[in-house]
């Protein structure tokens, strides 16, 4: 199983960046995106069911949007209005039940620096 990340990168206050996450090896019920910022534990940013459901933390609601192409077992995020604080390592996680239980996989991280 493996999570591909991409789409990181340096942007102004104000920008737009999309990260996608290709996986592979396995169909996630719930891919989602975290983000960790220097000397703060990983947090959700945004997640999203094979049925599209979706949920975001309230410092991103109205600016980022989660996505998935089931067919391309992909998940992207478009983030808009990107500010200082937006400033981390954001991985990617895919998930699913196995015999009643979840069994997670991580992407390796992508470095979104927003900065004038």
């Amino acid at each position: 199983v493996q999570l591909q990340a991409s789409g990181g990168g340096l942007v102004h206050p104000g920008g737009s960046l999309r990260l996608s996450c290709a996986a592979s090896g396995s169909i996630f019920n719930v891919m989602g995106w975290y983000y960790q910022a220097p000397g703060k534990q990983r947090e959700l940013v945004a997640s999203i069911t094979s049925g599209g459901v979706t949920n975001y933390a309230d410092s991103v609601k109205g600016r980022f949007t989660i996505s998935r192409d089931n067919a391309k077992n992909t998940v992207y995020l478009q983030m808009n209005s990107l500010n200082a604080e937006d400033t981390a390592v954001y991985y990617c996680n895919g998930r699913y039940l196995y015999r009643g239980s979840w069994l997670g996989y991580w992407g390796q991280g992508t470095q979104v620096t927003v900065s004038s």
